[in-house]
């Protein structure tokens, strides 16, 4: 694919632009995905009794633990905060983590199929919805029993892949072919930061306040990057209502001059 640099207009600038804005919505669209997915491994830890299954091996309570040292083990400090904890095995604990998986699978190629027929708004919005309202609901369906977690981890994963694979659509009308990989990069970049964020603060989080929270927190900013999801983006730079119309005539100019070049054959 190659660009014929004459006919297109004079570069715009990417500094307060239409397009640069919508892949720093993706960017945090991306940031509250990763996010989310990734908080289940952190409050794990506080969610069971023990991650190890050797600590169930000696029901005794009347010998009090001792350390490599000889002496008496301090007692482990529980949670400030008032958090109910599970009796989960290791086997439980696994189908948990692979649960969002399970579902993830299923939509990652068909959502970027869906996002070019309905439109990215749409399956993006929709989706990121639906994972936000499940992580604030994780705690709920925690309560009601392994069964329901494990269903709403499931649907959880189906969301997330929906958002992942449906958002490349949008830059098939919003992105120009030579700065294509950039907006992708500033909107990809959000995984690697929302992984970041909930290892370094999910661990504080459910010390402090308690596990649900961790869920409570991640789950509001997605419904905050929802809302913002819904009024800021549009599938397309012609019905961008704040799209300058500089910044309009260089996108669809550039699009329009996409030259494919057949791959020539070797016989």
């Amino acid at each position: 694919m190659q660009v014929d640099e004459t006919l297109i207009p004079r570069k715009v600038p990417s500094l307060c632009s239409a397009r640069y804005g919508i892949a720093l919505v993706l960017h945090f669209c991306n940031f509250t995905t990763i996010a989310q997915n990734v908080i289940m491994n952190i409050t794990m830890v506080a969610m069971v009794n023990s991650t190890s299954p050797q600590s169930q091996l000696n029901d005794s309570s009347e010998v009090l633990p001792v350390d490599s040292f000889g002496g008496l083990s301090k007692a482990p400090k529980s949670l400030p905060a008032k958090a109910p904890v599970y009796d989960w095995s290791p086997q439980i604990q696994g189908i948990i983590f692979g649960a969002v998986g399970y579902g993830g699978i299923l939509t990652m190629a068909p959502s970027g199929y869906l996002a070019g027929r309905v439109g990215t708004k749409r399956v993006v919005g929709i989706s990121l919805f639906a994972t936000s309202f499940l992580t604030l609901c994780i705690p709920l369906a925690t309560d009601f029993g392994i069964v329901l977690l494990i269903v709403t981890r499931i649907v959880q994963g189906l969301s997330q892949s929906s958002i992942l694979g449906g958002q490349f659509a949008i830059w098939e009308k919003w992105g120009p072919p030579q700065e294509r990989s950039r907006l992708c990069s500033i909107a990809l970049s959000g995984m690697l930061l929302g992984c970041f964020t909930a290892i370094l603060i999910g661990g504080f989080i459910s010390e402090t306040l308690g596990w649900p929270f961790v869920f409570y927190i991640f789950g509001g900013v997605g419904c905050v990057c929802c809302l913002l999801w819904f009024v800021v983006i549009y599938d397309d730079p012609v019905s961008y209502p704040w799209i300058s119309t500089s910044e309009k005539e260089y996108i669809i100019s550039s699009l329009k001059q996409q030259v494919h070049i057949k791959t020539p054959t070797l016989f």
